[in-house]
């Protein structure tokens, strides 16, 4: 089986590279994901010489710059890690995501620990959670439209799901660039993710449609450019049960003249108690995709909004 080839930190996956001779193996990552992405894993600080154990490396301010150095003081090692984090950011447009290790001075995606300083130029006990990491903040600055997660916030069901179902988007993305895009190969991509995409934002979606609809106005290329800036811009914004909900009952449209009064019903009052929050997304979707098969509709089939991500990792149960 085919893998989307994803970044993630070394020591989510039980290698022992972190400053204390140690791991953090993420069992969600390695057990459930792996089973359909392909790792690359990076450690910064072993990349660029550091060994494990070895003192813990923190974010210290000094004189209005962000230097990382030892905690005990005996080294510092920002211009080796800040070259090898830009350096290597620059060589993976050939993946679609990356996982961080929160917190980490290297990989921290936010909300990193950073030290200050008295006015001696010595560390003090004063410090400040809204630092990044040097290579989290390489990676993403090289790559602002890679899918970029940390570890503990895959915890959350939502963002968990939001993740995942972008690593497939911006995936299916690189496939279509990949075999050449054209103008009508451009069009189906869109018309492809519609309901996806409105669904997290009806604004977006709405721009993007304006967007392929004026494909003259500019060059092929920028208008590819503008289209997957504008998509991955729309799905890092998280669909709510308002905007299922909207998507949901345009499905439904598609049924009507084929479902019996009896079945309309059932499929009304489904989708109205998963938008109150008494049924999770899970449930109405099924019962459109039993329709689906009863009542082939080629246009609804290929709608990526129906399976953005599959099934076995069960992602929109807790939706």
């Amino acid at each position: 089986m085919y893998k989307i080839k994803v970044g993630i930190s070394a020591c989510l996956l039980g290698q022992e590279v972190r400053f204390d001779g140690g791991h953090k193996r993420s069992s969600f990552c390695e057990r459930d994901l792996g089973v359909h992405f392909e790792y690359q894993p990076i450690c910064p600080e072993m990349a660029i010489g550091l060994g494990s154990p070895r003192a813990a490396i923190r974010l210290v301010k000094r004189q209005g710059s962000i230097r990382a150095e030892a905690s005990n003081g005996s080294f510092d090692v920002t211009d080796a890690l800040t070259a090898f984090s830009e350096r290597q950011a620059r060589q993976l447009d050939h993946i679609a995501g990356y996982i961080l290790c929160a917190k980490s001075p290297s990989c921290g995606m936010e909300r990193v620990r950073i030290y200050s300083t008295n006015k001696s130029g010595a560390n003090s006990e004063g410090s400040a959670k809204e630092g990044i990491g040097l290579f989290a903040k390489a990676l993403m600055e090289a790559n602002p439209l890679l899918p970029v997660e940390e570890d503990g916030r895959l915890c959350d069901p939502i963002l968990r799901e939001n993740f995942v179902l972008r690593v497939f988007a911006y995936h299916d993305w690189q496939q279509l660039c990949a075999s050449g895009i054209s103008k009508a190969s451009l069009i189906a991509f869109h018309s492809r993710y519609k309901y996806l995409v409105f669904s997290h934002a009806p604004s977006h979606y709405q721009a993007l449609g304006r967007l392929l609809g004026n494909l003259h106005q500019q060059t092929l290329s920028q208008s590819a450019d503008a289209y997957i800036k504008g998509l991955m811009t729309a799905l890092k914004l998280r669909a709510n049960r308002r905007g299922h909900a909207n998507v949901l009952m345009h499905l439904q449209g598609y049924f009507k003249r084929v479902l019996t009064p009896a079945q309309k019903q059932e499929l009304a009052d489904t989708i109205d108690k998963y938008r109150t929050g008494i049924f999770p997304l899970l449930v109405p979707l099924t019962l459109i995709r039993h329709y689906l098969r009863e009542y082939p509709n080629t246009y609804l089939a290929e709608q990526v909004y129906l399976n953005p991500h599959p099934d076995t990792l069960k992602l929109r149960y807790g939706l």
